[in-house]
């Protein structure tokens, strides 16, 4: 389980989350709703703990998070692996190079300037490619490929790490509707098969309630809603949105850009 206790994270005088407190338990997908500047992606790096929290706890299992250093915090942030909007790939590496970068975490820092991988990564590295349809491009230099493409090579890389936690931030903000469904699918299957935690940041309701079976609201940095993705309703996006980011956030069926407000939940 992992578990945040009061959290919250301050940027000088501005606080980006504050006192956020909720519950995960393992194998759940669960999606972070909110305007631009809600503290979405804020959240996802003080569990990963890219950002360290000014105060409150992060724990997982029996392990306080909040507190790690040094080589704990290398082994959580392998255990807590992460995926970003612009891929973090090298453009000029090939895909299983980039690929086998997910593994390093215990080898020496030389072992990836080198590009030196023991024969097993290799083998891992392209076991993970296959499994989301990547293989046949595992010696394509990554730049060369789709967002959809950089976007699956890259959650191969993540599943490298043979994590237990999986944040995804805004995974397919900057893809066509076909790949965001072919990543967001990839992700699923992930959190069902292996049993893998995901939280993903999201813009789109209609992704959030077709892929997640919880979902978490934030505004202006507070956590305002926390409930089955059935229970979002149009009253809770009030509670989440303004009124223009309410439109913004519905009209974002992909491959339309129109609102089906049929996808909502009824009002309570």
């Amino acid at each position: 389980m992992l578990e945040i206790g009061s959290l919250t994270k301050s940027f000088g005088a501005v606080n980006a989350l504050e006192d956020v407190s909720l519950k995960i338990d393992a194998g759940e997908m669960v999606a972070v709703i909110g305007r631009s500047g809600a503290g979405k992606s804020t959240l996802l790096r003080c569990i990963n703990m890219l950002e360290a929290p000014t105060s409150g706890t992060i724990q997982c299992n029996d392990q306080y998070v909040s507190t790690l250093k040094g080589k704990r915090l290398n082994e959580w942030r392998a255990k807590c692996a992460m995926i970003f909007q612009q891929f973090q790939l090298v453009p000029r590496l090939d895909v299983l190079t980039n690929v086998m970068v997910g593994a390093l975490c215990g080898r020496p820092f030389w072992a990836s300037m080198l590009k030196h991988f023991p024969a097993e990564y290799r083998a891992r590295a392209i076991i993970e490619l296959n499994k989301l349809g990547m293989k046949d491009q595992a010696l394509q230099r990554a730049g060369t490929l789709s967002g959809g493409q950089q976007q699956r090579v890259a959650i191969s890389r993540a599943m490298m790490q043979e994590p237990e936690i999986l944040l995804a931030d805004e995974p397919v903000a900057s893809l066509d509707p076909r790949n965001t469904h072919a990543v967001m699918s990839t992700l699923s299957e992930i959190n069902r098969e292996r049993g893998i935690t995901v939280l993903v940041n999201l813009h789109s309701i209609e992704i959030a309630k077709q892929y997640c079976d919880r979902v978490i609201g934030l505004r202006d940095g507070h956590l305002v809603f926390d409930a089955s993705v059935n229970e979002l309703t149009e009253s809770a996006l009030e509670t989440i949105y303004d009124g223009d980011d309410i439109e913004e956030a519905l009209a974002t069926i992909p491959g339309t850009g129109e609102f089906d407000p049929s996808q909502l939940g009824s009002a309570a």
